[in-house]
């Protein structure tokens, strides 16, 4: 699906939906499972690229994964357990899958090099390279490490005190899954808080870890111990139907089986700020809390947007961006200069990709500016293949006047790959040509 020609919806959007399983989650399910003992079973797994990538890494290391759709079976054997691989580790698009891969990889006295597509050898490694060195990792790359191929030979690991420039989850988990087997503890103390899911999800497999206000310590010498996981709903694409939800005329969709962990929930504080009509049910919660969640079409008005949210919210800001384009007033967004290294400079694509559609919205050096009550008109978008720039374009599309054709419109398939499928349900009176 190269091209995808979209038009605007009659009837907004009304509807019960469930979206893909967290892609966060199902990554770390995947990789603490295969470096646990014992069998470990995934229900609500995404069968997305960027997940398949981490399966496929997992069975180059000798790991017998069996998956179908969103079930997923492993045979673990500890991180002893673990081979040298006689094929290169392609990670695809996946920044999660490499830089955690590191941390795990830092645990093995054998050499493996990792890859991945174009997107991810633009994206910087060193912030993850260079705490491992610190741990006795050897690690060789492109300029210094900083760049893929990334080759790297593990063991005999020392756990550190790091005090991480950044607040970012996928730092702070290479760095613990290395702390796994090394001498001593291995403590992280980050600027603000990021994502909670690898301290979570560790405990659920038996290891200890403790947080402490910003700072998270490990002891060294721990294994992991099989067990069953169920993925919640993923926010980040639940964030989409939210702000379709709250944008497009005549809408009131339901969201089931939410995972809302509050290092994820930013898109629920941002639009209840913005005056969204936005109801959250909890539900029983196992290893994430897990809600419904019920919104419908509303008056927004223009906020301001930074400081510690934006670790809670950095994947929801595209989509976030159309929300503040049809708000009353100005939605400035600062303190996401994280954005400018993603899977595309998502800040200056959001502005340029928008702008197409009649939105009045100014790029900054940490985030934008967008000036709301904007009416959209339909032209040649592109996703320049960025899944969440995909997706926010075709809620964007819903809007607009006339057909809006979205280039590159497959890369959704990275985190939701039925997306289209439930637009097309949910959106009564659209058109669709590939």
């Amino acid at each position: 699906m190269e091209k995808l020609v979209l038009t605007s919806t009659r009837t907004g959007l009304n509807g019960t939906i469930t979206v893909p399983g967290d892609k966060s989650i199902s990554h770390r399910a995947v990789m603490f499972g295969s470096i646990a003992k014992g069998k470990t079973t995934v229900q609500g797994f995404l069968p997305g690229e960027d997940c398949l990538s981490t399966i496929d890494c997992f069975r180059k290391l000798g790991v017998k994964i069996t998956q179908k759709e969103s079930f997923v079976e492993i045979e673990g054997d500890g991180l002893e357990g673990l081979i040298e691989p006689t094929d290169i580790l392609n990670v695809g698009n996946s920044g999660t899958t490499i830089r955690l891969m590191f941390g795990v990889l830092a645990n093995t006295p054998f050499h493996s090099c990792l890859i991945g597509d174009d997107s991810i050898a633009k994206r910087p490694m060193k912030r993850v390279t260079e705490p491992l060195r610190e741990m006795g990792v050897a690690i060789e790359g492109r300029q210094g490490g900083n760049y893929t191929p990334v080759s790297i030979r593990g063991g005999n690991v020392i756990g550190i005190h790091y005090t991480s420039p950044v607040a970012s989850a996928q730092v702070k988990s290479a760095i613990l899954l290395a702390g796994l087997q090394a001498e001593g503890e291995t403590i992280v103390t980050e600027p603000a808080k990021s994502r909670d899911h690898t301290e979570r999800m560790l405990r659920a497999f038996g290891v200890d870890v403790e947080v402490e206000g910003l700072t998270v310590t490990l002891k060294g010498k721990q294994s992991l111990r099989a067990t069953d996981i169920v993925v919640p709903g993923d926010i980040s694409s639940a964030a989409f139907w939210l702000v379709a939800g709250a944008v497009v005329p005549n809408s009131r969709l339901v969201l089931e089986g939410v995972g809302v962990n509050p290092t994820r929930t930013g898109i629920i504080d941002v639009l209840e700020q913005m005056g969204a009509n936005i109801h959250v049910e909890m539900e029983d919660e196992e290893v994430e809390p897990i809600a419904t969640i019920t919104i419908e079409t509303s008056s927004l008005r223009g906020i301001e947007i930074g400081g510690d949210i934006i670790p809670r919210l950095i994947d929801e800001i595209p989509i976030i961006a159309l929300a503040a384009s049809q708000a009353e007033g100005v939605t400035i967004i600062k303190d996401a200069k994280e954005l400018r290294v993603k899977e595309t400079d998502r800040i200056q694509t959001v502005v340029d990709e928008l702008t197409k559609l009649g939105v009045h919205i100014e790029a900054t050096e940490d985030g934008m500016k967008i000036y709301g009550g904007s009416s959209l008109s339909g032209n040649t978008v592109n996703s320049y293949g960025d899944h969440r720039i995909g997706m926010m374009l075709a809620i964007a599309s819903l809007l607009a006047k006339g057909e809006t054709t979205i280039e590159q419109a497959h890369s959704v398939a990275v985190s939701y790959p039925n997306f289209f499928e439930q637009l097309k349900e949910l959106a009564e009176g659209v058109k669709e040509n590939e």
